[in-house]
């Protein structure tokens, strides 16, 4: 691995934790950073998987008021969210890695379309919540977290304002309760991933931890203190633009 390999990891490492943290998101650039250093698709997803874990482990350490308050009303989100990440992580293992790879930018611009699309969402899922007859929006958010999980233990590209509309739909409109909730769910989706793949040992380690030893996990740190200060409308543009350029990019490597 050569420097311009290293240098380009701990950069997608260091915007991957932040965004994820705020908005989600990461995986546009975990995945492509390992990419571009020359990891095979189906690994770097895989690694992925890892090299966000750290991260994540960071926002939920920073959220952790948060989550003491309300920890009993996390219990069955996390329960969703771990077994989601196992039967995410299974199917990408029985992929062809051809297939797999057409896939990709199927998945980056569906991400995109969703980060695009979000502000939107969520006022069709606050609706939905409102309408008469929504007393069983808790379990249809906490199935929804289900599907979510398992597409986030498969690629994860966009999971984060997925889960931020079953998170709501789930526990309502409090902005940080729910995004608290997000980070810990993500972190048990990639923990409930690894085991698998781990298992089947196609994580590239080496640039798991060039990235993970610190830029991934001071990103996630940081990023919870940028949610509070800098507007959500201008993290989602510039994921939405990361993502189209990236989307671009893997259908013209197809």
């Amino acid at each position: 691995m050569v420097l311009a390999d290293v240098l380009i990891l701990i950069s997608a490492g260091l915007v991957a934790g932040t965004v994820n943290a705020m908005a989600g998101g990461g995986t546009f650039f975990t995945f492509s950073g390992l990419t571009m250093a020359g990891l095979p698709p189906v690994a770097a997803s895989a690694t992925s998987a890892a090299i966000l874990t750290p991260s994540n482990l960071a926002s939920v350490a920073a959220y952790l008021p948060e989550i003491r308050r309300h920890g009993r009303r996390y219990a069955p989100l996390a329960a969703a969210s771990a077994a989601g990440g196992v039967l995410g992580a299974l199917l990408l293992l029985v992929t062809p890695a051809s297939a797999f790879k057409s896939l990709v930018p199927w998945f980056l611009g569906f991400a995109t379309i969703l980060f695009a699309a979000g502000p939107r969402l969520n006022r069709a899922v606050d609706r939905l919540a409102a309408a008469p007859g929504s007393t069983n929006r808790r379990r249809a958010g906490i199935a929804m977290q289900f599907v979510v999980s398992i597409y986030g233990g498969y690629f994860g590209a966009g999971m984060g304002i997925i889960m931020l509309a079953a998170l709501s739909l789930a526990e309502g409109d409090d902005y940080h309760f729910v995004n608290a909730a997000k980070n810990l769910c993500a972190l048990l989706i990639q923990a409930g991933a690894l085991i698998p793949l781990i298992v089947a040992g196609i994580i590239s380690w080496w640039p798991h931890f060039v990235i993970a030893a610190g830029a991934a996990a001071i990103g996630g740190w940081l990023g919870v203190g940028l949610a509070r200060r800098i507007p959500l409308s201008v993290i989602r543009a510039t994921v939405v633009v990361a993502g189209a350029m990236l989307t671009l990019h893997f259908a013209l490597r197809a």
